[in-house]
């Protein structure tokens, strides 16, 4: 997000902004894909879930918590609205 702030305060093209803020917003949602994967995957074959070991946690953890921002936060959001109303 301070990527996207920089460009805006430095005056860049507005699509240099609009290509950034995409950038960030597929990231932040190909990371939901990985999550969502395993979950998805097992319920389709009938399997249980196998939960991670704790240094898989930790490290997804910080990298969750590197890549926060705002973008993502109203994303997130947008998202449980779409999950609340269907």
């Amino acid at each position: 997000m301070e990527d996207v702030v920089d460009l805006m305060a430095t005056g860049a093209k507005a699509s240099e902004v609009s290509d950034r803020m995409k950038e960030l917003l597929y990231a932040k949602a190909a990371e939901r894909v990985d999550l969502a994967r395993p979950h998805v995957a097992n319920s389709m074959f009938g399997q249980e879930f196998q939960p991670q070991t704790e240094d898989e946690t930790e490290s997804e953890t910080e990298v969750e918590a590197e890549a926060e921002t705002e973008v993502g936060d109203e994303v997130e959001q947008e998202l449980e609205t779409e999950e609340d109303s269907e």
